[in-house]
């Protein structure tokens, strides 16, 4: 049984968008980020997902990295935020060869990467740490959303040769996730179904290259422990990125650390229908939304859709 003390916190809500309670759904215990740190210490990869942008998160990921680290200095901090052809010039910027704003632009960085990243990358980089830019190339991952599975055949062989051999593995479970997050419906036309099918595949390419990087990563920095920072689509319930480290690995320990949104009005951490998100989960306080107006919201939609489309992918 959880003691009162315990139990006190797990009715405090968070109180800023700093804030995060960190939660052990096993045994209803709130941790500190040493606390969790312990009994992470053991683990081959420890998955932190993130609400992007998330000043919870990101402080979470940041306490966590360093509390890690006392206890296992052999660190790799895998990062979503990168794409493996940039990983040259990460390195550089990690040599100290170039600056901040050069290796943002050289190795394009996230636009929030200055109020997100840098902690994480600063940990890294003064701690002499490898830091993975694990992601799919982002133009790779949108044209084969839009062109499908083939459109690898059209890319350089150097980098086909940094993509995993097998870029769609994926399980059932996290298709029918996908297919209920995008709103795709069983009875949608040939041409939706291919559609559809084809944003799967991008996604499988980017949950695939993850896992393949990781794996590559403890390959060349055997006894190291994996930290990897990324969004909780692709990590949340045990699926994506995760389930295919599994199944490529299933020989490493994972752990998986989830965000869940604090409901307003609620009293109590809400455990019952989040404990199989994450090993560990920490609640934090909801984002605001984006739009009140509906059609504001569509006309940036749109607006984002253009500039995906504008560029090509011949």
């Amino acid at each position: 049984m959880p003691s009162s003390k315990a139990l006190d916190t797990l009715n405090s809500a968070p109180q800023t968008q700093y804030d995060a309670l960190l939660v052990d759904p096993a045994n209803k215990t709130a941790l500190t980020p040493e606390e969790l740190a312990q009994q992470l210490a053991d683990v081959d990869v420890v998955v932190v997902g993130e609400y992007h942008g998330h000043h919870g998160s990101h402080l979470l990921q940041s306490r966590l990295q360093s509390a890690l680290f006392r206890l296992r200095p052999e660190q790799i901090l895998s990062m979503e935020q990168f794409n493996l052809d940039r990983q040259d010039e990460l390195n550089r910027y990690l040599r100290g060869e170039t600056g901040e704003t050069e290796m943002i632009e050289d190795a394009e960085a996230w636009d929030n990467y200055r109020a997100s990243y840098r902690p994480l990358m600063e940990f890294a980089r003064r701690h002499d740490l490898p830091v993975i830019a694990s992601n799919a190339p982002a133009d790779v991952v949108r044209c084969v959303g839009r062109k499908g599975p083939g459109y690898l055949d059209r890319i350089s062989d150097t980098l086909r040769q940094k993509l995993p051999a097998t870029p769609f593995m994926d399980t059932p479970e996290y298709r029918e996730k996908f297919m209920a997050a995008i709103g795709a419906s069983h009875q949608a036309d040939d041409t939706m179904s291919e559609r559809m099918d084809n944003t799967y595949k991008a996604q499988l390419l980017r949950d695939n290259t993850m896992a393949t990087r990781i794996l590559q990563a403890r390959t060349e920095h055997p006894e190291h422990q994996v930290l990897h920072v990324t969004g909780t689509f692709h990590s949340e319930n045990n699926l994506g990125t995760v389930a295919l480290l599994k199944q490529r690995a299933p020989e490493i320990s994972v752990a998986v650390v989830s965000p869940v949104f604090w409901p307003s009005e609620v009293n109590e951490a809400p455990l019952d229908n989040n404990r199989a998100k994450g090993d560990f989960i920490y609640f934090i306080q909801p984002l605001p939304d984006e739009f009140r107006d509906a059609q504001r919201e569509r006309e940036a939609m749109t607006a984002r859709f253009r500039r995906s489309t504008d560029k090509s992918c011949d």
